[in-house]
């Protein structure tokens, strides 16, 4: 919903909130927050909170010694964990320069940028996700151990799945900050989580899922544990992934997606640094049943790629993301790359037809890919490709 600064103000006086958080994202998309009383409310939504940009990760290299933090008014929520006097807010915030104009490393705005460019091609993006993270144990000191929280797989029940509180408790705190997760269960590895959401617009879905790690964190630490959500916690179990679903519409109604899916396919090896950031998104892909080549299929198994058909509409979702990722720069990207296939009418590839093509097999493979993509320099920063690929 849309508030306007008076709006907020009253609702800030209502809701006793003495604390208002404004977040926003580092160019790796690790979130970040800096805290104000609500008398700085409208300095916020005026000129904007100064930060340092010097010593936020991806943004050194900006010219500005200060970068500003204006409020975006309509991801507006309460911490339902905070107390309920004195209670704390949260808005997401757009980064800007002094004279008000983005940032342009600030990846939130790179997605709104792809979303416009969409808008003009007369296409609609939607995104869902399924984000899986392990529980740990924490030691006497509250430190995070390497032993899962329970012992269960692949959808099991409690008492063996000792993960379902926990889930509930996930679901239902995101559900107090106006967020509507669609299912959750237990993953293949001992203490593996998964919640999905349903699809959403671009910017929606990554505020959506920058919110939901956060919830995740802060619920399974009131309960004295860790939630892991990197590419390989335990090195002889299955990875973490980031399976995202994408819905695309073109004008009047048009089917594009299996065009769109065709140019995230030919750009794949291009944007991987983006989707797979660090070594050990590396040793993730290939392992259990994460992908490692650039395919895809009807059935659910292995491939990059799953594409079927539902009630006469046709479901792709993309398989090789792990959650270390930026999902900002992400669905940016994927707005990008669905736009060229669509753009060139591209068709897909044979189904999984046994000479796929293999997906960047380290990081510093998909460094080298990065590197010479003109795909890339014409659609990021160079600056933010310099900090992926250094």
């Amino acid at each position: 919903m849309k508030y306007t600064e008076e709006e907020i103000m009253e609702y800030i006086e209502e809701e006793d909130a003495k604390f208002i958080r404004l977040a926003f994202r580092d160019a790796f998309g690790a979130q970040k927050n800096i805290s104000v009383m609500p008398s700085e409310i409208h300095k916020a939504f005026k000129s904007g909170i100064p930060i340092n940009a010097k010593v936020i990760r991806g943004f050194e290299g900006s010219e500005d010694a200060c970068l500003y933090l204006k409020p975006d008014p309509s991801t507006l929520s309460v911490l339902p964990w905070r107390p309920d006097s004195g209670r704390v807010l949260r808005m997401f915030c757009d980064v800007c320069k002094e004279d008000g104009t983005p940032f342009e490393a600030d990846t939130r705005n790179i997605l709104k940028d792809a979303v416009k460019a969409a808008e003009e091609a007369g296409v609609e993006f939607k995104f869902g996700s399924e984000m899986e993270f392990y529980l740990f144990k924490t030691d006497d000191e509250a430190k995070p151990t390497k032993i899962p929280y329970d012992e269960a797989g692949y959808m099991d029940i409690a008492p063996l799945d000792r993960g379902e509180n926990i889930r509930r408790e996930i679901c239902l705190t995101i559900e107090e900050m106006g967020l509507t997760p669609e299912r959750s269960h237990h993953e293949r590895g001992p203490g593996q989580n998964e919640i999905d959401f349903h699809y959403g617009k671009p910017l929606k879905a990554a505020d959506q899922m920058s919110t939901f790690k956060m919830v995740v964190a802060t619920v399974a630490d009131r309960n004295g544990l860790y939630a892991d959500f990197s590419p390989m916690p335990l090195s002889d179990k299955p990875g973490n992934g980031y399976h995202i679903n994408i819905f695309v519409e073109g004008k009047d109604g048009e089917d594009v997606i299996k065009q769109a899916a065709a140019g995230i396919l030919s750009k794949i090896k291009d944007i991987t640094i983006f989707l797979n950031p660090t070594d050990a998104s590396y040793t993730r892909l290939g392992n259990c049943t994460a992908p490692d080549k650039i395919n895809w299929s009807r059935s659910s198994g292995s491939e990059l790629m799953h594409i079927d058909d539902i009630n006469g509409r046709t479901r792709v979702e993309l398989r090789s993301p792990d959650a270390h990722s930026n999902p900002y720069l992400v669905y940016a990207l994927l707005i990008y790359a669905g736009l060229y296939g669509i753009e060139n009418k591209l068709s897909l590839p044979d189904e999984m037809s046994g000479d796929e093509v293999m997906l960047p097999k380290s990081r510093k493979e998909a460094i080298k890919a990065a590197e010479k993509s003109e795909f890339l320099t014409g659609i990021l920063p160079q600056t933010l490709i310099d900090k992926y690929t250094s």
